[in-house]
């Protein structure tokens, strides 16, 4: 086991020195830079705090949308996708679209979560 403070917290602690302590004292030019760094940093603590059960079950979705059982359950979706398994009028698209938005608000709330909360 891991004592306290782990990773994420370790880095929560780096990135608030950063932009309190060292970008102030940083020249303009280097000021976007640091910005950067910030975010890159934020982003690494979401995604190591984040739920990868959910993305278990995100990948159980595809595989059981696909059919797919071994070998990487994306590319089926994606052959699926471009076979038009998908299309309108089909049975499984509402699942689909579930899947993907699902996926794609997953991968914003480690990326950039006030986004999301934008456009609900």
């Amino acid at each position: 086991m891991i004592e306290p403070p782990g990773g994420p917290a370790l880095l929560d602690a780096a990135r608030k020195t950063l932009l309190e302590e060292l970008l102030p004292a940083l020249p303009p030019d280097k000021h976007y830079a640091a910005l950067m760094v910030a975010n890159a940093m934020a982003i690494a603590s979401r995604t190591a705090r984040r739920d990868r059960a959910g993305d278990e079950r995100i990948e159980a979705r595809v595989r059981s949308l696909t059919g797919s059982g071994d070998g990487d359950p994306w590319r089926a979706f994606a052959a699926a996708i471009r076979a038009g398994r998908f299309r309108r009028g089909t049975p499984e698209r509402a699942e689909a679209y579930a899947l993907l938005r699902g996926y794609a608000e997953a991968r914003c709330a480690l990326s950039s979560p006030k986004a999301l909360k934008r456009t609900g």
